[in-house]
């Protein structure tokens, strides 16, 4: 996925998406170990990248909520 149609999502979206893209990257992973021919192996890289760009886009909401939490309780003094 793109990281512009990434932050098109709620938080709660966002959060659920990782979770299921890891749970299924999990699932290529096991198959693999397991010895089942896993079609496009090179997938993983691409949800391995996702999921980075999901964390990511988290961590710049979480920064700029504590950043607007900082300078609302400035102005508050």
């Amino acid at each position: 996925m793109k990281a512009k149609e990434l932050r098109e999502l709620g938080a709660d979206e966002l959060a659920q998406k990782i979770i299921d893209t890891k749970k299924e990257m999990s699932k290529m992973r096991m198959r693999r170990a397991s010895g089942v021919s896993v079609e496009n192996y090179g997938k993983i890289r691409g949800m391995r990248r996702d999921v980075a760009r999901m964390l990511t886009i988290q961590s710049e909401r979480a920064a700029k909520a504590a950043k607007d939490a900082q300078a609302a309780q400035k102005e508050g003094k």
